[in-house]
């Protein structure tokens, strides 16, 4: 017997043509599924007979992110380490970035607009509507705009390293997504390291005429991440909008519901440095305790459940001024936090005041890709210019 689809978040028709649809999160399975049909709001939730525990309220994740003594970033999220003998700022090695400057920001914001302004002259978006993949059309804008805020670079130079970002982020997928790890000589892990290399040659360069202890694969890491959230975040904010051709959005609120909906991480995690009691657990040293931005997007003591429920994108729902849509930590919270939140929020407000300019229409049903994040797959739109 065929496996029944997963319910879909909203249903659309285009024409008389078959439903135009976004899978619902609530209704996948794995570890997104497991963690959405958690208890919520309990304080801690048992995942498994031994683990992990799910932090399931504020107060509670709140603390396992920011309590920097009794929690540490874990080196995997799948076995607990005893850490309860180890020093440092961050004992499993984990490094923490500083955030964004002001002034970086600005730089990352300016070079976004441009090349996003390439990016859909490129697509030579008709009058009549053309049809575009969302993913595919944010990988550049957002590749260069983030290597100009973190390394002031412009020109040839950003888009050299921008390009090989890119093509790393391209020869890891397959590593990541991967049902069983490859082997150290296959032809995805060979590409994997030609691709890391490339793009650390280029940093070497370009670190070695500058006064700073960042290395090659530190800053390497933090582009990688940094562009895959950014593009990630910018193709939910053009797909779900796409189920509303005819609503006009806040692009503020837009902004802030797409991140409810997929936060930059649906799991981060922490490992407890020694015995710990948290609410009415007392958990080991060395247990993994995860925390969910998605599934604290989905209490209702954090995000209002009206005038639609939490299971489906709703901007308007931030209208109200008694409620912080920032409440529901996602990007995290502590030494640990997203250290571009402040681009990536600034990105997502300006695509979102674009998007409210157009007319959006989602050009095929969306799936939940969970290899690597939550990703739109596929992201396929399309885009009609507005009247002039």
């Amino acid at each position: 017997m065929a496996s029944e689809r997963p319910r879909s978040l909203t249903d659309s028709h285009r024409g008389g043509q078959c439903p135009v649809r976004i899978d619902s999160a609530e209704a996948t399975t794995g570890r997104l599924g497991a963690v959405l049909r958690a208890p919520r709001g309990t304080g801690l939730t048992p995942l498994g007979p031994h683990g992990p525990w799910l932090a399931t309220d504020l107060a509670t994740a709140r603390r396992v992110l920011t309590d920097a003594a009794g929690f540490d970033f874990p080196s995997t999220v799948s076995r607990g380490t005893d850490m309860s003998a180890s020093t440092g700022e961050s004992r499993t090695g984990h490094l923490v970035y500083a955030p964004l400057s002001p002034a970086q920001v600005a730089r990352g914001r300016e070079v976004f607009r441009v090349e996003w302004h390439r990016a859909l002259q490129s697509a030579a978006i008709s009058a009549t509507g053309s049809e575009v993949e969302a993913m595919d059309l944010l990988r550049r804008p957002v590749a260069r705009a983030t290597c100009s805020a973190v390394l002031d670079l412009d020109g040839k130079a950003r888009d050299l390293i921008a390009d090989r970002v890119l093509a790393r982020i391209d020869a890891l997928a397959p590593v990541i997504s991967s049902r069983h790890s490859p082997r150290p000589w296959s032809r995805a892990r060979r590409g994997e390291r030609r691709a890391r290399a490339a793009l650390e040659e280029s940093l070497a360069d370009l670190l070695a005429a500058r006064d700073t202890d960042d290395t090659p694969p530190v800053i390497g890491n933090l582009l990688a991440a940094g562009i895959q959230c950014r593009s990630r975040r910018g193709a939910w904010l053009l797909v779900f909008p796409a189920t509303h051709p005819d609503r006009g959005v806040d692009p503020d609120h837009a902004a802030w519901e797409s991140l409810r909906m997929a936060p930059p991480t649906r799991v981060t995690a922490r490992v407890t440095t020694a015995a710990v009691s948290l609410g009415d657990a007392a958990l080991p040293a060395g247990a993994v305790v995860p925390v969910s931005p998605l599934l604290l997007g989905r209490l209702a003591a954090l995000s209002p459940d009206q005038p639609v429920g939490l299971e489906e994108f709703c901007p308007e729902r931030w209208r109200r001024d008694d409620v912080r849509p920032g409440a529901r930590l996602p990007f995290g919270a502590g030494a640990h936090a997203c250290p571009g939140r402040a681009l990536g929020l600034t990105m997502l407000r300006d695509l979102a005041t674009w998007s409210g300019d157009q007319r959006l229409a989602l050009s095929a049903p969306v799936s939940i890709d969970q290899s690597r994040g939550i990703l739109p797959s596929p992201a396929r739109i399309t885009v009609t210019p507005p009247t002039q």
